[in-house]
């Protein structure tokens, strides 16, 4: 299964709370209002999970209340803009696929800017549906590692959890993205140190890479996250 970068995307998404915190703001109050677009125009996050995945994620970066406030009043007012959610597919360098969410007011310069991210990391944009097929929706939970891992993996397959994976860093828990936040609190609730949960889409096509061929196609994954109409980076890199 693709490693989705896991938790050195955590690290790189702390740093970018601090260096480039405006960004990292108005890309959390996109992803809310698509959110909000998605659960039916709903800005009730009790009802619509994919929203208060998107606050929780939003909070767990350092969004301020009132900024996530804001962005729920615009998506669910109509004052957001027309903010349009689209995904581009690509594949990066030794065989990667890459799956990109974007949610923009102009889908002519998302489109031009992640060709030419592709192009100067060795990748290309591919055709609708040429990797897509292989991205399964899910809802994932890192545990940070400690010593009742043990107890918290039976905690997580009690709770529900689809899947359970231990890695060096901690724990892997994989739901249904309508469970996510339930079992995210059933964790939490027995102590469970929990770094990041979110919905994302998981590679069927896991890719082994190399230590040498890492770093080309997580400067790729870097680039793409970096884009401002960016909300989303899927890959089937196990990074």
């Amino acid at each position: 299964m693709s490693g989705h970068s896991k938790w050195a995307q955590i690290k790189r998404s702390k740093g970018a709370a601090d260096q480039k915190r405006g960004l990292l703001f108005s890309k959390l109050g996109k992803k809310i209002s698509i959110a909000v677009k998605e659960g039916g125009g709903s800005g009730d996050p009790g009802v619509n999970y994919k929203l208060k995945a998107a606050i929780d994620y939003a909070k767990d970066q350092g969004m301020p209340n009132d900024n996530i406030d804001r962005a729920i009043k615009a998506a669910t007012g109509g004052t957001a803009g027309d903010i349009k959610e689209v995904a581009y597919e690509g594949y990066g360098p030794f065989g990667t696929a890459f799956l990109v969410e974007c949610a923009t007011d102009n889908t002519n310069r998302a489109f031009n800017n992640i060709r030419k991210i592709f192009s100067d990391h060795g990748g290309s944009v591919g055709a609708q549906g040429s990797v897509a097929w292989q991205f399964t929706t899910k809802g994932q939970i890192l545990i940070e590692r400690d010593k009742n891992i043990d107890s918290l993996q039976m905690a997580a397959i009690d709770a529900g959890a689809d899947d359970v994976r231990e890695s060096e860093e901690g724990l892997e828990v994989y739901t249904l993205p309508k469970d996510l936040d339930r079992i995210k609190e059933s964790l939490a609730a027995v102590g469970a140190r929990i770094a990041k949960a979110d919905i994302i889409k998981e590679s069927s096509q896991g890719t082994d890479l190399t230590e040498e061929q890492k770093p080309k196609a997580d400067a790729l994954f870097e680039a793409l996250e970096n884009d401002e109409d960016v909300i989303a980076v899927h890959t089937s890199a196990n990074l």
